[in-house]
């Protein structure tokens, strides 16, 4: 029978697992939870007040620019009208002391001036045209009867100053209006007068009403108001706003409110956001609480159901679980001590799943003993498809020679046939390395030059440790012959074959290289869906002819691939005047 909570057992008292594993539980939950805290204050909280408080300061920032933006119309406006010479031509010498009638003729034309600039659009109060003297000549909507004069304006010392830095001046009213002043000007640096576009306060306004949470206020450099948000608290607001010494930031004022401001570059206004604390800290304190609450919750969840579930699950599944996770291809006779377990049902689940590895070692012995002999049988299959091919192009080229009475390249060529078919014949289920197929490879060459002679040109290029590479007999001179039979039919010689092998870490990489006339692209794709569909490797290929992309390619690649499963990559691609096979591959030995 199972002891129960805090009797002896075996002479010696102990306290039950469900009492240990609740006070463990307790303590670690307790950690996890400080662990929380601590992550979501200078993870997520911290992280989350910092980009509240950058989107504030881009708020501010994308007000100004709109800001600027309209600014920037208005000086495209008024260079349009500086671009028409008739204005200079009206405001001239020769008509500053005109006849009424002329002087109407001279406001007539300057305000069809300022229509063909402004167009049909109307996003400004108004534009008054003045002389040098500062006097109004012409209004273009005349709201004004008798429009204010710039000679105040003209004889401020401090506005001598502005236009030496900027072509145009932003200027606040005592009636409130905004206006942007700049000179007319010819190219010769002759002022003929002076243009003041008067801004519309409601477009103004446009980029300030649309923020959503905020007040938006905006100041020139003397700290009056050009424009505010509809429902800002501009009077109680602005006495508390800092005058900014950089360019941008943001900072917290008397009244626990965040303020962001933006100077412009441009107009040298400054754009404040004011947002009240809990607004900005809105969305943290949210995700602190929820986290805290969830957390709880998580807590008194736990307590509730590892105190009615350990005593009874928790060691049976535990030892299960160990049990499980030894379980690897090497040992699969793990044990488990089940003497102590009263759990019926435990012990004869053990003893299932011990029968179970037991037949499923069985089985994958017997399995991956069928499947080698089969990649072996398979490979070998492969292999002898193609040393009969070799061997009778081969015998072709030399009974060439033969007729022809080349009685010492017959010899030689016959030199060349009988080391590549001791290669071919040798132990043929056994890998080769990459030193002697490029070393089979040259024989092969030195055969089939005796046909071309000067025609044909080839190299070989190899990196010293290429007998670290391991592959499957024949695997470059099938590509070879492929580039010799096909590759140059309607190319003109000299032919010339490349062969580079490289080694990097862990790969290995071969590229057999030609200077014929290529595949072409639908040959290409029939030559990589002939292997994709070959099952790695797998597929039977006696419905392939000996054709470029058939049997030649799809063979040897299926050969590599019995040899590495999943660990090589083919490819084949033209390249300047002719094509490439490239072949990448690793340099491991677990073959098969």
């Amino acid at each position: 029978m199972a002891t129960s909570n805090g009797k002896l057992n075996n002479g010696n008292y102990q306290a039950s697992l469900q009492t240990k594993f609740f006070l463990t539980f307790v303590i670690l939950l307790l950690i996890v939870l400080g662990c929380f805290l601590i992550y979501v204050n200078w993870l997520v909280i911290k992280p989350l007040k910092e980009r509240t408080e950058n989107e504030k300061l881009m708020t501010a920032a994308k007000v100004s620019d709109q800001v600027d933006i309209y600014i920037n119309n208005q000086n495209q406006l008024s260079q349009r009208i500086l671009s028409n010479k008739e204005i200079f031509t009206s405001l001239s010498d020769e008509f500053r002391s005109t006849p009424t009638i002329e002087g109407l003729t001279r406001s007539r034309k300057l305000k069809t001036i300022m229509f063909q600039a402004l167009g049909p659009s109307m996003n400004i109060r108004d534009m008054i045209i003045y002389d040098l003297q500062g006097k109004a000549i012409a209004s273009f909507i005349g709201y004004d009867t008798n429009p204010p004069s710039l000679k105040p304006f003209l004889e401020d010392s401090s506005t001598a100053g502005q236009w030496s830095k900027s072509s145009y001046i932003l200027t606040r009213q005592q009636t409130g209006i905004v206006s942007f002043i700049r000179a007319i000007m010819n190219q010769n640096g002759e002022v003929f007068g002076y243009l003041s576009i008067q801004l519309d306060q409601a477009y103004l306004q446009i980029p300030a009403n649309g923020v959503a949470v905020g007040d938006v206020i905006i100041l020139d450099q003397e700290g009056q108001v050009i424009s505010s948000s509809r429902n800002a608290a501009v009077e109680e607001t602005v006495p508390n706003l800092v005058k900014p010494t950089v360019s941008s930031g943001i900072y917290m004022d008397s009244s626990q409110n965040y303020i962001a401001y933006y100077q412009s570059a441009n107009t040298g206004w400054t754009t404040y956001l004011v947002t009240p604390k809990k607004s900005v800290l809105g969305p943290v304190n949210s995700v602190k609480y929820i986290s805290i609450l969830l957390i709880t919750s998580l807590m008194l969840f736990s307590f509730f159901y590892i105190y009615f579930s350990a005593k009874n699950l928790l060691l049976p599944i535990r030892k299960l679980r160990s049990q499980i996770l030894r379980v690897n291809y090497s040992n699969m006779n793990v044990k488990v001590d089940s003497r102590r377990s009263h759990n019926n049902e435990l012990i004869m689940l053990n003893v299932a799943f011990q029968e179970l590895l037991e037949r499923l070692q069985q089985s994958i012995e017997r399995e991956k003993l069928a499947l080698h002999e089969e990649v072996m049988a398979r490979n070998s299959a492969l292999q002898a498809q193609i040393a009969p091919h070799f061997i009778h192009n081969v015998l072709y080229l030399i009974s060439i020679a033969a007729q022809e009475g080349k009685n010492d390249v017959v010899s030689d060529m016959c030199k060349h046939l009988s080391d590549s078919l001791r290669y071919i014949v040798s132990s043929p289920y056994q890998h080769v390395t990459m030193a002697d197929e490029l070393e089979h490879a040259r024989h092969y060459l030195s055969l089939v030059q005796q046909k071309y002679e000067d025609d044909l040109e080839w190299e070989i290029e190899a990196d010293e440790n290429v007998g670290l590479i391991h592959l499957p007999r024949l695997v470059i001179q099938p590509f070879v012959e492929n580039c010799i039979e096909h590759a140059f039919k309607n190319t003109a010689p000299p032919w010339r074959i490349q062969i580079r092998v490289k080694l990097f870490n862990g790969v290995w990489a071969i590229e057999i290289s030609d200077n014929g006339n290529g595949f072409e692209t639908d040959k290409i794709k029939e030559i990589l869906a002939n292997i994709d569909e070959s099952e790695s490797g797998a597929q039977e290929l006696h419905t392939y002819t000996s054709g470029i992309g058939n049997m030649g390619i799809v063979n040897t690649v299926n050969r590599l691939k019995l040899m590495y499963k999943n660990r090589l990559f083919f490819n084949v691609y033209n390249e300047g005047e002719g094509a490439t096979v490239q072949i990448i591959a690793s340099l491991t030995k677990d073959f098969y």
